[in-house]
């Protein structure tokens, strides 16, 4: 029967990701939400008639960009090591 050694130390507790990570995780959620939000719309109440602003340059070209780039911020912001020192 063996006692625990007291001066062996604890292993320390610490989050993964830091105050730079999540700032970069918030910034890439809000992008994303953002491209949902300008995506929505554009509907016709009607299904009989046509709306052709379901094609603008907004639900095409912008939010669709705006998720992929807030996308991409979120795999920085998971990859970044903030420890990290600059030589």
């Amino acid at each position: 029967m063996s006692k625990k050694n007291k001066t062996e130390q604890k292993p320390k507790m610490e989050f993964i990701f830091q105050k730079k990570n999540y700032t970069f995780l918030f910034i890439g959620l809000a992008l994303i939400a953002l491209g949902f939000i300008l995506m929505a719309g554009g509907g016709s109440d009607d299904p009989n008639v046509f709306n052709p602003e379901i094609y603008s340059f907004r639900r095409i070209r912008l939010a669709p960009t705006l998720i992929l780039i807030g996308l991409g911020i979120q795999i920085y912001a998971i990859l970044l090591n903030p420890n990290q020192k600059k030589n």
